[in-house]
């Protein structure tokens, strides 16, 4: 029996009419579709990209590292000094008192003196950096470590006649730093030379009041240089690091002769702290004068708020950048604050 295969009238076939249906629908609304969306023309289409403009919040605070670094070594030390001076000061009543007869605070003495000496111990940890072990400030300039190289010293240096010493300090120094000592050379002329020689490792050469040589680095960098100093013709070198100015912990009370030494090193080291306590107040005068900063003139203020109403109507995201970063950590607390000070 042979099958006769003839197309299938749409409507002989509800579902295909239906498919046909949908298909003709679906065609007629993408023509429709198509002819609402008209394409953009060449020009329409090409999108123009505004360059982006960096936000106009250009103006505040010149942020000096160096001079925040130098107010906060002078405040420190200022701080320290105080609590320094403070111990010597009831050390002197307490000695004087001693001395004299008027009482016998031998146990209040020798809980200042170890008082005195934790105070002295934390020195590098409290004096901000600024105080070295002789209680002294220089200006703000870092503290130094002073010390002597064993066996060079004035005399041996003009005895010796004409000599050229070369010095290495650490990995540094070498042939490039090298000195020349000549016959008839005064001790202060000694000096100078060596300390131009060494200076570009940081370590300074001068005079004590006994007219002999006094080496000093600062003290964060003494430990990598006590241990490294070497001088041609002597290999490594020996160094003493000077004593400290105070040493309450070897003082004695069981006579009056040791009591009256304990009493003049308190009134000299108490001198050397109102010494430092004002070039310390001098240096943090001095820095808190660069940090003043002139009035800004009024059109000027006028152009910044301008400026910064113009930023803040924008919505970009340079602006808001900007806008942001100036106001982190501005509460409303710190607002009211500043307004209190008007």
């Amino acid at each position: 029996m042979e099958a006769t295969l003839r197309p299938t009238s749409p409507a002989a076939n509800p579902a295909n009419s239906s498919i046909s249906n949908a298909a003709a629908a679906s065609s007629t609304a993408a023509a429709a579709r198509a002819t609402a969306i008209k394409p953009l023309d060449a020009d329409s289409r090409a999108v123009t990209r505004a360059a982006p403009t960096a936000a106009p919040l250009k103006r505040g605070i010149t942020w000096d590292t160096r001079l925040q670094g130098d107010v906060a070594r002078a405040q420190q030390a200022l701080d320290y000094l105080e609590r320094v001076a403070s111990q010597l000061e009831a050390l002197k009543a307490d000695l004087s008192a001693k001395i004299s007869g008027r009482g016998d605070p031998v146990r209040q003495i020798e809980a200042r003196s170890q008082q005195l000496a934790s105070a002295l111990e934390a020195r590098r940890k409290q004096a901000g950096g600024g105080v070295d072990a002789q209680l002294g400030f220089d200006g703000g300039q870092p503290a130094m470590t002073r010390f002597r190289i064993r066996g060079f010293d004035i005399a041996s240096l003009q005895s010796a006649g004409q000599q050229t010493y070369a010095f290495s300090v650490g990995s540094a120094g070498g042939p490039q730093l090298t000195a020349t000592i000549e016959p008839g050379m005064t001790p202060e002329e000694i000096a100078a030379r060596l300390d131009r020689t060494l200076s570009p490792v940081k370590v300074r050469v001068s005079l004590d009041k006994q007219q002999q040589l006094v080496f000093s680095a600062p003290e964060s960098e003494w430990a990598g240089i006590k241990d490294a100093i070497a001088i041609s013709g002597r290999g490594r070198v020996d160094v003493a690091e000077d004593p400290s100015g105070l040493a309450p912990e070897k003082w004695s009370i069981g006579n009056p002769d040791a009591l009256r030494q304990s009493l003049l090193e308190v009134v000299q080291a108490l001198a050397r702290v109102r010494r430092s306590q004002e070039a310390a107040s001098a240096a943090l005068n001095a820095a808190m004068a660069r940090t003043e900063q002139q009035d800004v003139p009024e059109a000027e203020l006028t152009a910044i708020s301008s400026d910064f109403a113009a930023s803040a109507a924008s919505h970009d995201y340079q602006s808001l950048l900007a806008i942001t970063s100036a106001l982190v950590g501005v509460s409303r607390e710190r607002v009211q604050a500043l307004l209190g000070l008007r």
